[in-house]
């Protein structure tokens, strides 16, 4: 199954600091991001800026599971955000899950980690749109991928950005996200899988997060095209570039 290539709107929004709309493999969030502002007393720190992250599921209210993405999330952001130019202020981002995929949001209020992983590129990905479209100062930018182990003909497969299907099939589900400094900054995993199967997964993800585009056609070239996945990297910088050449044209 060959999937759409990923689409990004920079300044959805126009009432937000910095906002993005994104859509791949099912998915489509919008972000906004607001901040730095001063931080109230309970979420004031001394030293440094406060990542505040909200996730609005698409129907009904958040429960436990978005509490359990947005502490993942915040984490990674905290990262590679500098905060410590900000102390006692607040740099808050808000996702609004619009649409997944068939059976992938099944029920808010049910804790199922097979369900919370694969949404979490899709999140990581506008929160990094929307902090760049925001110019909030970063160490660096990110990108994230999902890449799944499936057992087929008694013999198990990589597949990148899974479906549903290949979800439900799998053995073991991974996220993971990498810094444009090809510095891993993100590992989420659940289910059984070997160290070699974590190497495989590894080396897929880095190829999807970190090639730069001369270096991914080569390698295309060698993987079918259900396993090779987009080159995120590619598509940060070409999203930005068409925000940045939408602002310099005068009419």
């Amino acid at each position: 199954m060959t999937t759409a290539a990923p689409e990004a709107s920079l300044n959805a929004l126009p009432r937000a600091d910095g906002s993005a709309k994104y859509s791949y493999a099912g998915y489509t969030v919008t972000a906004s991001v607001n901040g730095p502002i001063e931080a109230q007393r309970r979420d004031e720190h001394a030293y440094e800026a406060h990542v505040d992250v909200i996730i609005r599921p698409s129907a009904g209210v958040g429960g436990t599971r978005e509490r359990h993405l947005e502490s993942i999330l915040q984490s990674s952001l905290s990262q590679i955000i500098l905060v410590k130019n900000f102390p006692r202020s607040v740099i808050q981002i808000v996702l609004q899950i619009e649409s997944t995929p068939e059976n992938a949001y099944v029920d808010t209020k049910l804790v199922q980690a097979s369900l919370n992983l694969p949404i979490i590129p899709a999140l990581f990905q506008t929160a990094v749109l929307a902090l760049l479209s925001a110019t909030v100062p970063m160490k660096a930018t990110a990108t994230s991928t999902v890449v799944a182990v499936v057992s087929e003909d008694g013999s198990k497969k990589i597949v990148a950005d899974p479906s549903p299907k290949d979800i439900g099939e799998a053995t073991s589900l991974h996220v993971l996200a990498f810094t444009s400094h090809d510095e891993l900054l993100l590992s989420e995993s659940e289910g059984d899988f070997t160290v070699k199967e974590w190497d495989d997964v590894y080396e897929r993800a880095h190829q999807i997060c970190c090639q730069t585009a001369s270096k991914q056609a080569g390698i295309d070239m060698m993987l079918d095209d259900d396993s090779s996945g987009p080159n995120m990297r590619h598509f940060l910088r070409s999203a930005l570039e068409t925000k940045v050449a939408s602002d310099l044209y005068w009419k």
